[in-house]
């Protein structure tokens, strides 16, 4: 594809898949184990056939996604590999599973049934819930699972876990996890585990177990709450000045009239909005980078379009058609997160469908 596509969206969503594939290098070289890749929610919105492909050249042979359709469309794109369903199967599933050669993550007695009912001797892995209360097994369910011996008829690759707090390091829920973790997996048939996320596999080995399941840092999103990022940024977003406004006389701008402008001044709007992914609650605190310069988000963002303060812009920098970075080296994905009140995961997977697609290294 051209470096310079003809911009018929909002703007531009460019992945560098060169610099995702240097992340899984760092995180496979870090970790005692091999690395997995979880790609699931289309690759973090990023597209998951590039993304997908690319961790494969790299050498990442472990995929997880979250559900069995996410499953069938990763194996379409992967004729190899192991690929991993995070909500395990259903009733009736089963040989959707098997055809595709897929292994549930099994997260209930019901599902360990369902799946040795129908395949025994079938790849599958288990989950234990340590301190997230979410998907898994209870330490009651694991002692009941070890005393009927539901697992014989399969063969179990992974025992695994899930962190809660892997983010903040010296947090002392995971050494707490891990011990327990360790007390259950030894009442189950023996098999190789999978601990960590990205923040744990960069933290403490202890943490990765055999398997380290790698997200948000191959995206370029920091995994810590208050550690520099160790990877490199993954994603950029460039909007398109739609109309430069020049300020002669006192204004406010945007919906509810929630900021005014005094003059002189010069505003540009920008063809996104909240449709295109760009959270609302960035109205009067996100900011862009425009001619070498910071330039402050003002009044409300709204569903297609968001307003600049860009009067300290030099003037032949501001014109209609000119591209602004809303994301990416100069606008940190994860300032932009903090800013708007939430996370990198859900800024990424957030990102709408009208953004020209670039992908470098494809």
């Amino acid at each position: 594809m051209s470096s310079h596509p003809i911009m018929t969206s909002p703007g531009l969503l460019t992945v560098d898949l060169d610099a995702l594939g240097q992340n899984f290098s760092a995180l496979q070289a870090a970790v005692p184990s091999d690395c997995a890749a979880v790609v699931k929610a289309n690759a973090y919105g990023l597209g998951i056939k590039p993304v997908a492909r690319r961790l494969f050249a790299e050498g990442c042979k472990h995929f997880f996604v979250a559900n069995l359709d996410e499953g069938l469309k990763l194996r379409n794109i992967l004729p190899e590999g192991s690929i991993y369903i995070f909500e395990g199967v259903s009733e009736g599933q089963q040989e959707v599973f098997l055809a595709a050669n897929l292994v549930p993550v099994l997260n209930s007695i019901e599902q360990i049934k369902c799946w040795s009912s129908k395949a025994p001797g079938a790849i599958s892995v288990v989950h234990i819930d340590t301190g997230m209360s979410r998907l898994g097994l209870s330490e009651l369910e694991v002692e009941e699972v070890a005393e009927e011996s539901l697992l014989e008829n399969l063969h179990l690759e992974y025992v695994i876990t899930h962190l809660a707090c892997a983010d903040e390091p010296f947090h002392s829920l995971n050494s707490a996890q891990v011990q327990c973790f360790d007390r259950l997996r030894s009442k189950l048939p023996d098999a190789k585990t999978s601990i960590g996320n990205s923040a744990a596999a960069l933290s403490n080995k202890k943490y990765c177990g055999d398997l380290t399941r790698a997200g948000i840092a191959l995206f370029g999103g920091n995994p810590f709450l208050e550690r520099e990022n160790p990877g490199k940024n993954v994603v950029s977003l460039e909007g398109i000045i739609v109309q430069v406004r020049e300020i002669t006389e006192t204004v406010s701008v945007g919906y509810g009239a929630s900021r005014t402008i005094d003059p002189p001044a010069l505003l540009a709007t920008i063809g996104v909005g909240y449709a295109d992914g760009y959270p609302r609650a960035l109205s009067n605190k996100g900011f862009a980078f425009l001619g070498g310069k910071k330039v402050p988000v003002v009044g409300r963002v709204s569903m297609d379009l968001l307003t600049l303060d860009v009067t300290n812009v030099p003037f032949g920098n501001v014109r209609p058609g000119e591209r602004v970075e809303l994301l990416g080296k100069n606008v940190p994905l994860d300032e932009l997160a903090y800013l708007s009140g939430t996370i990198s995961y859900e800024l990424l997977t957030g990102l709408g469908r009208r953004w020209t697609r670039r992908y470098i290294g494809d």
